[in-house]
Order: C-alpha cells, then structure tokens, then sequence
C-alpha cells in the first residue's frame, strides 16, 4: 500500500508546476529529515528540476523555509475558518472542535513530528523571519482561542487560553516523543475539563 501511495502521490507532482513541485519536495523532505539536514540539491532533485530553477522561485534556501511553514500555518487557519463558519455561535464547540482538530493530528506528528516545534528547534536566531513566522502564528492561534473563551462567558479568558494552549502545544510533543499513550483522547478530556470548570455564563 506504502508503494502504491508513494507512486500515486509522484504522479500527482509530476503534473504540477514548477513552483508547487518545489514546496511539495520540501515538505516531503523537511518533515522527515529537518531543515538543515536537507540542501537545496537534494529539493531540487525530487522536485526534477535544477538548483537554478529553485532560486528562480525562491532567493534562498530559508525563503524556502519561511514559505513552506506560511503553507501550514494556512492549512491550521483554515481548519479553524471552517470551524468558526460552522459554528457561528457556539465558541464552546469551537474550542473543542480546535481540539479534536490538533487531536487527529496526532497520528501523523507521532511519525513525523509537528513542523513547527521541529523547525523552531533549528531556527536559534529570534530574527530568522521562518521563526518569527512561528511565532506570529503561535500568537494568533493564542488570541483566537482566547476570543472564544471570552465570547463562551468564561470567567477568566486568558487563563482558561493558555491552559487549552498548554494542552495542544504538551500533546503533540508528547505524541512526537511518544512519552503519553492515548494522547489525543486525554487532550480533549482535558480541554473539556477546563471549559466545565468555567461554566458559561447564562
């Protein structure tokens, strides 16, 4: 099965431009072997293309970096457009929708592990505009959840926002690093927890 994906996902590549078979190779190679484990050869190869054209469509290595982790941080943003259009009302469903989000993620982070602590990890530099990337996106997540602890009329928003933040960020460390079993359903237990010791306000 691992072969017949493999050969399906070359032949989707194959088809894209230049540009998107570029992101694909890094993603591919970034998430299993890290950032500065992989050069810009080695990216250009498994994109089938050249050294050359790589830098055509980025100035350099980490302005490939930065936009590949942009390309995640949407993918996460999305997810939770989706939730909030779904639940237009309903901050509490939210948060816990966010939750089981980062919870069926974690399968995949157990292999993989999650690209921002692996990159953050290997980006020292405060400066380095894939970390500051990071961390605006970390800081966004932030201010969204504590929107909706808010709106969901919990006493004390900001620390019920950084209880459920603690809890997303430790589960997928520990799902990485395999140190808890049943990662994600104690992730949701806890979240839950946390929004039932606050109950909303009538």
């Amino acid at each position: 099965m691992a072969s017949t994906d493999r050969v399906s996902r070359q032949s989707r590549v194959a088809t894209l431009p230049p540009r998107e078979r570029i992101l694909d190779a890094a993603e591919e190679l970034f998430s299993r072997e890290g950032i500065k484990a992989v050069g810009v050869q080695a990216i250009a190869s498994r994109a089938g293309t050249t050294k050359m054209a790589l830098y055509r469509h980025f100035a350099t290595k980490d302005a490939l970096v930065e936009e590949w982790l942009r390309i995640v941080a949407a993918d996460y943003t999305a997810a939770f457009d989706q939730l909030a259009a779904a639940h237009p009302d309903e901050p509490r469903a939210q948060i816990l929708g966010m939750a089981r989000f980062i919870a069926d993620g974690l399968p995949g982070i157990s292999h993989r592990g999650c690209p921002f602590i692996n990159s953050i990890a290997e980006l020292p530099d405060r400066t380095h505009p894939a970390r500051r990337l990071i961390e605006a996106h970390k800081a966004g997540q932030l201010r969204r959840l504590n929107g909706l602890c808010t709106r969901a009329g919990l006493p004390d928003p900001d620390g019920a926002a950084a209880e459920i933040t603690f809890v997303l960020e430790g589960a997928q460390v520990s799902a990485q690093n395999g140190s808890v079993e049943h990662a994600g359903e104690r992730l949701m237990a806890i979240v839950a927890a946390v929004l039932d010791r606050h109950p909303a306000a009538l």
